[in-house]
């Protein structure tokens, strides 16, 4: 099993910190742009998209900052991804920082699908 590599992206967002924790941290918020349909039990998270499902455990959250998940069918033990909110200090520019894992072939590809992803929310948004 070939080590994925790690990758990080940035997309700034017309949005308040606390609006956007909760499309990034409630299975309803969720299920608005990130998959068809999220469901959660405790730590554990089922994302729907096109009848597949996935399950990841909630590794860590940070009210209105960040949260991040592991699959659980993802044999790279250190991978993970991360959504996270960052505010500029000065101009209060608000962004979201993502950080993901994808095998060395695979990464230009992720990044697209988290383009597409983050589209999705900027339209939930009206931020567009």
């Amino acid at each position: 099993m070939e080590e994925k590599v790690k990758f990080e992206l940035e997309f700034p967002i017309h949005a308040s910190p606390q609006l956007l924790y909760q499309y990034i941290s409630t299975p309803s918020g969720l299920s608005e742009w990130y998959a068809e349909n999220v469901n959660s039990r405790g730590e554990f998270f089922k994302f729907i998209w096109d009848g597949s499902e996935e399950q990841a455990k909630l590794l860590s959250k940070k009210s209105g900052e960040r949260i991040k998940f592991k699959w659980l069918d993802d044999e790279d033990s250190n991978s993970y991804f991360e959504i996270r909110i960052q505010v500029d200090e000065i101009t209060k520019d608000v962004s979201i920082m993502i950080t993901d894992f994808a095998e060395e072939d695979e990464v230009e590809e992720a990044k697209m699908l988290w383009e597409n992803q983050i589209s999705d929310l900027k339209q939930v948004l009206g931020s567009a």
